[in-house]
């Protein structure tokens, strides 16, 4: 189809015909500088519109969601069982000011056949979004809460300065380091994630409800560290001290220069790696860039690999692409520290696309309500009942 102006597709937009090719030209244009003043000026008519016409907020989301989301439901759901698709708009600079006009946290569709419940999302309370934060315990046992401390050195072992700025922690081994090294151990609970730069120069992303072992210098043959949970690694090259990965004492990841992320929490199925770059073994098992090792069971599978839903939480995203029920449910336990609850059996539905994590957990919960479940939330448990 012929690229139209930025106007044609904005006219399409408001007024609820626009197809799903011409949504996706439209995001494409909205990223262009160029067109900065004309989202200027969409937001300008659009909210003097909603002023004249003492329209609520709730009312311009159900008449975009009615026109568009249909639409696009027509057009790209295919035959057979219903997938629900949640769909965000991703921070595009001036783009993001498009998102007060449909949506707080981003613009949703649900891709749907048939009929479908109202929204049915009662909380009596609201939980904020996970944050940055971690607990750090040293060798002697004692803990360091990252969150409460400010900015500088906040510990130093065997010459090994440990050094905390803008919500990352860093280990330089300097010149003056002495004796053996210390083991240190960098822990999230749930509603936190941390980075960290380990004594080589590696860079370690860790999710929420997870941890990292390492030593506060690499000073044996290799670079080996310890996890639980999931993280993210950047991997300083260094072929003559190969780095290590001890995942929940079941795998070993071999490195020597690369990045890849680990999903290895204990209610989770399998244990998930996923390389991005470079090669890495597991458990003897080459790995290819795009390649990502199934473990369960001792036995190892590989199938290409979605990377960037691998890492969308280290982007400030939940993707859920091919994900169950159950698994979103877990995702959100660990990211907002609730107790999902399920009070009549657990819900079968498929559920895909993606949202920002930045949201309120009631925020999620409204745009999770289309898909035949009711959601209460009773202090740190969210109850879920089918419907």
């Amino acid at each position: 189809m012929p690229k139209q102006p930025i106007d044609y597709y904005i006219d399409r937009l408001t007024d609820g015909s626009i197809s799903r090719e011409e949504w996706l030209t439209l995001q494409s244009l909205l990223r262009e500088p160029d067109h900065a003043a004309a989202l200027d000026q969409l937001l300008d008519q659009q909210l003097l519109l909603l002023a004249e016409e003492h329209t609520t907020y709730e009312d311009v989301v159900a008449r975009v969601q009615q026109g568009v989301g249909e639409q696009i439901a027509a057009e790209s759901n295919p035959a057979g069982r219903p997938v629900h698709r949640i769909h965000f708009l991703r921070r595009w600079g001036w783009a993001a000011a498009v998102l007060l006009l449909i949506g707080a946290g981003g613009w949703f569709l649900l891709a749907r056949t048939g009929s479908q419940p109202a929204p049915a999302t009662a909380a009596v309370t609201d939980i904020a979004p996970g944050r940055d934060g971690a607990i750090l315990t040293l060798e002697d046992g004692s803990q360091l809460v990252l969150d409460s401390l400010g900015n500088g050195i906040i510990a130093s072992q065997q010459g090994t300065r440990v050094k905390l700025s803008n919500g990352q922690l860093a280990y330089d081994p300097g010149a003056g380091q002495t004796g053996n090294s210390s083991y240190n151990t960098m822990s999230t609970p749930r509603g936190r994630q941390f980075r960290l730069t380990l004594p080589d120069g590696t860079r370690v992303w860790l999710n929420a409800a997870s941890s990292i072992r390492f030593p506060t210098s690499f000073t044996g043959p290799d670079r080996k560290v310890e996890i639980s949970g999931e993280a993210y690694f950047e991997v300083a090259k260094n072929s003559r001290q190969p780095f290590l990965v001890s995942i929940a004492g079941s795998s070993l990841v071999e490195v020597l220069g690369t990045s890849f992320n680990v999903n290895a929490y204990v209610n989770e199925a399998q244990l998930v790696a996923t390389l991005l770059e470079g090669s890495v073994k597991i458990n003897n098992t080459l790995l290819k860039p795009g390649q990502q090792a199934l473990v369960a069971n001792k036995e190892i599978q590989l199938q290409r690999a979605d990377t960037d839903k691998a890492v969308a939480w280290k982007n400030g995203l939940f993707n859920f692409d091919d994900c169950s029920f159950t698994e979103v449910m877990r995702q959100l336990e660990r990211w907002y520290a609730i107790e999902v609850v399920y009070e009549n059996g657990i819900p079968d539905i498929p559920l895909g696309g993606e949202m920002t994590r930045d949201l309120t957990l009631s925020q999620v919960l409204r745009n999770l309500s289309d898909v035949g479940v009711k959601f209460r939330l009773e202090q740190e448990k969210l109850v879920v009942t089918r419907q």
